[in-house]
């Protein structure tokens, strides 16, 4: 067979196509040969998809219209592709709209069959109740007046008393039997208005992401013999994409990263299990290359004096509350250990600028927007260990790795669940991390480190006139590894800086000697703990507040 394509450069949209245009062919009044082509590929980019469908179609020699259907709305027109093999030439591509009544598909004809099902029944238990309940207020009036009748006629000696027992209690079991069939049709009505509440909830969610109205691609073709014809086409649609999400699992000094793939997809179509792939390409980024604005430099004109009018008052406090708030920054057992379960990972294929990965097993994506995961690789990396602590805001004490990624993976940013072992610690935030490059990851907080920070010393001078006030303070900070190996912890402090010439601050006393000293106060000790070992830091500082100063952003 021969192999051929065609490409849409736009749909119609369902309106009259332009003259001499390919992919705007003219309808005959004959109604298309409908082709069952189904989903057999998908492509997932972050933010959109590439869906492939393929059929077969016998045809004889001639010209003939096709239709490939049904198609979700929200597909691009102008990403629709035609190709396939057989004896056959595309002559144009015409996509249209389809106007239903109804969905077709098969999960929606299910659910409103369960729903008008549902609601056919509980309206026959509602008239079945409602003939009970005629049936008891009968008996009632029943009981009522053939009571006093009885009574009458017990008093003039037309009946027998020993027949009153009877009566009642014949009156008495046919109401009792009333009320029962009324509450087991109370009970199976309640059943069936759960049910019917929870199909209703299932069907307005399939239906918000399925419009009954669908797109279909009507395909021209000369066939030049009798045979059949094999047709591929392929479209990209929004409302699908895929993100990252990984397990670090630490053991002693060795990190696994297992690196998820999350597909979520509300484009009107459910995706079978098929050939999927995820692609780290980013179709919008790459519609145009970034360009620069001119860069103007001017000299600084004072806004003119706004009149105090009354009127004028809302809009310049309108003004200064939208620029005050835009100047605000945003929100181990003994014998060999037994052996691992292996982890089925994606095979990669590298492109030029990025890469595409085919999970090991087919996947569903059903069209509900939840997500589907699929394992992408598994890597196996070295790492430092460290601890970070900084006792003047938290006495927690951070495992801090440093690893270098030495896979062939560029890893996406994503969420990470953080094990120790096989015990879960917390979740941590993974950036874009590249081949070669060195990220830190926080790996959450390990209570085997204690940290305790106090205040050991504090002084304050009382004002006097014309004289510079003070205090002092000192602290002492305990690092104790409780751990079975050695550690290293990274212990944070800082000066407070000063941003008044009248208010200066000096540092008396810092012991041991701080490894690093940062520009805006922060310093920085690391220690070599054994295990079982306990170090002190000891540090203490003076502020000297000039006279009529109030000072602000002290904390002790």
């Amino acid at each position: 067979m021969r192999s051929w394509g065609s490409r849409c450069p736009g749909g119609t949209g369902g309106g009259l196509p332009t003259a001499g245009s390919l992919c705007g062919v003219s309808r005959g009044s004959a109604d298309p040969t409908v082709v069952d082509a189904p989903i057999v590929a998908v492509t997932v980019y972050p933010d959109r998809a590439r869906v492939t469908r393929r059929g077969t179609v016998r045809l004889p020699a001639g010209e003939h219209r096709v239709s490939v259907e049904p198609l979700p709305l929200g597909l691009a027109a102008d990403s629709v592709r035609v190709g396939g093999h057989g004896p056959a030439t595309v002559l144009g591509v015409d996509v249209v709209h389809r106007r239903q009544p109804r969905p077709t598909e098969a999960s929606v004809v299910d659910l409103e069959r369960r729903r008008r099902d549902l609601e056919r029944v509980l309206a026959e238990l509602a008239d079945a109740d409602g003939v009970q309940e005629q049936v008891g207020v009968f008996l009632e009036q029943l009981a009522r007046r053939s009571g006093a009748t009885y009574a009458r006629s017990l008093a003039a000696g037309q009946v027998d008393p020993g027949g009153l027992g009877g009566f009642a209690d014949a009156l008495a079991e046919r109401l009792t039997a009333v009320r029962i069939r009324r509450r087991e049709l109370g009970e199976r009505r309640a059943e069936l208005t759960d049910e019917l509440a929870a199909v209703q909830r299932e069907l307005a969610e399939v239906t918000a992401k399925r419009q009954p109205d669908r797109r279909a691609a009507i395909v021209t073709l000369a066939v030049a013999e009798d045979g059949d014809v094999e047709l591929e086409l392929s479209y990209v649609v929004d409302g699908a994409g895929w993100e990252s999400a990984y397990d670090v699992r630490l053991v002693d000094e060795a990190l696994t990263l297992t690196w998820y793939g999350l597909v979520r997809q509300r484009t009107g179509e459910d995706w079978p299990e098929c050939d999927l792939r995820l692609s780290t390409a980013r179709p919008a980024a790459a519609a145009s290359l970034p360009d620069l604005d001119p860069w103007y430099l001017d000299r600084v004109r004072p806004l003119p004096p706004i009149r105090p009018l009354a009127a004028a008052g809302g809009m310049v406090q309108t003004m200064a509350a939208r620029t005050s708030a835009e100047a605000l920054p945003p929100a181990a057992p003994s014998g060999p250990p037994p052996r691992e379960v292996d982890t089925a990972v994606s095979t990669v294929e590298q492109g030029v600028a990025a890469a595409t990965y085919r999970p090991a097993r087919p996947v569903a994506v059903p069209a509900d927007g939840a997500a589907h995961r699929a394992t992408v690789a598994v890597v196996e990396l070295s790492a430092a260990l460290d601890y970070v602590t900084a006792p003047v805001r938290s006495p927690d004490a951070y495992l801090r790795a440093t690893v270098v990624n030495t896979s062939a993976h560029t890893l996406l940013p994503g969420r990470a669940a953080v094990f120790h072992g096989p015990e879960f610690v917390g979740s941590a935030d993974l950036p874009v991390w590249a081949p070669g490059e060195e990220v830190e990851l926080a790996l959450g907080v390990d209570d085997r480190v204690r940290v305790e920070r106090e205040l050991v010393r504090r002084t304050a001078s009382k004002a006097t006139l014309g004289s510079v006030r003070r205090r002092e303070v000192e602290y002492r900070t305990t690092v104790t590894n409780h751990t079975p190996h050695p550690a290293r912890v990274t212990v944070l402090d800082q000066l407070p800086v000063s941003r008044d010439e009248q208010i200066s601050v000096r540092e008396l006393r810092a012991d041991p000697e701080p490894t690093e000293r940062g520009d805006m106060g922060v310093l920085t000790w690391r220690l070599e703990l054994a295990p079982g070992q306990t170090n002190h830091i000891h540090f203490g500082l003076r502020v000297e507040i000039g006279k009529g100063v109030e000072l602000a952003g002290w904390r002790e």
